[in-house]
């Protein structure tokens, strides 16, 4: 291990060979490096993702969608290699600026609309189709907060924990202990909730719990970042039970499976065009 120790300059400047597994896709401007069109399918709905944790929670929210009967919801999902640096194309750019997956296009109206950030997407599909959000504004709150408190506590997990533990190019004591002391504050969090509560905001399924279970379900059952022994993550009794109860969903189950290239699943698929697709 190199000296742990680092002195930062006066201006920071951007090392490329630097940052670990994922250095080629970060980067310190915005804005498209390149001109590429997105492509369009047959379905209004267009998604442009990845089969990451944010992902999952827009391709599992919209076959949870078109479980519930509702046609209007079938999409097409086309596959955005980040690797390859896609989200930094020109169409991608537009309908994203943040460059980051996912990316809905929605193509019903007269002028199309442009969704970004996976929870906004959550919000816009639960609203445009008036489910997965409960009835009374008091409960909706309640469904918010849990969205909004996954939003801004994954960060810690992906980025903080998940880059030091598993991709960083070396092991640091501190990044580690702190990040996992974060993790598990969370899990606690969410462990004590569910402690009194079937889902996250009760006893309704909702976008809550579809955005928080890619994420903090796959680490319930020991899926992320190869750290469950790590972090202790069985003792989290509650919110494993919600994770097999979110994972056994039929919908949710095929979401998973979408914008995949890799992994040991041969039902996994790249893109998604049509239901069969899944079949």
């Amino acid at each position: 291990m190199s000296d742990p120790t680092y002195v930062p300059p006066r201006v920071w400047t951007w090392d490329k060979e630097s940052g670990g597994k994922f250095a080629g896709i970060n980067r310190p401007v915005a804005g498209a490096t390149h001109e590429k069109e997105l492509p369009v399918g047959e379905h209004p709905l267009q998604l442009y993702s990845l089969g990451t944790p944010n992902g999952v929670k827009v391709t599992a929210m919209l076959e949870e969608l078109l479980a519930l009967g509702i046609d209007e919801a079938e999409y097409d999902a086309w596959y955005i290699d980040i690797g390859e640096g896609e989200q930094f194309g020109s169409g991608f750019v537009s309908a994203n600026p943040n460059s980051k997956i996912p990316a809905l296009m929605d193509h019903s109206g007269e002028t199309p609309v442009r969704v970004f950030e996976s929870g906004a997407i959550l919000l816009y599909l639960a609203e445009k189709f008036d489910a997965f959000l409960p009835g009374s504004l008091s409960e909706r709150a309640e469904c918010y907060s849990w969205l909004m408190w996954q939003m801004g506590s994954a960060p810690f997990l992906g980025g903080g924990f998940g880059h030091f533990y598993a991709y960083a190019p070396e092991k640091y004591e501190y990044p580690i202990n702190r990040y996992a002391m974060e993790v598990k504050r969370q899990m606690d969090v969410l462990d004590r909730n569910l402690a009194e509560r079937e889902y996250l905001c009760g006893d309704e399924y909702t976008i809550a719990d579809i955005a928080t279970a890619p994420w903090y379900g796959l680490l319930a059952l020991g899926k992320a970042y190869d750290a469950g022994e790590f972090l202790d993550v069985a003792s989290y009794t509650h919110v494993v039970r919600w994770a097999k109860q979110i994972m056994a969903r039929p919908a949710f189950e095929r979401g998973r499976r979408v914008n995949r290239s890799s992994g040991s699943d041969s039902r996994l698929i790249r893109e998604r065009h049509s239901a069969s697709d899944l079949d």
